[in-house]
């Protein structure tokens, strides 16, 4: 199960959740809506070489 980091789009807050999917759906502890995940930290590609623009986001992302 991966610690995800998230932020509340109404009060800002920014908070990690243990969650058992990446697509799990989480709640600000503060506001009680639907956080948004962040994206944070060095990513590194399938082959293990650092990225030099990849924001972690896979969904938009064109690859590697």
């Amino acid at each position: 199960m991966p610690l995800l980091q998230y932020k509340c789009p109404k009060c800002g807050k920014i908070f990690e959740e243990l969650v058992s999917s990446y697509k799990d759906e989480v709640i600000c502890p503060n506001c009680n809506i639907t956080a948004e995940r962040t994206w944070s930290g060095t990513m590194y590609s399938a082959t293990g070489k650092r990225t030099v623009h990849c924001t972690g986001n896979c969904k938009t992302c064109p690859g590697c």
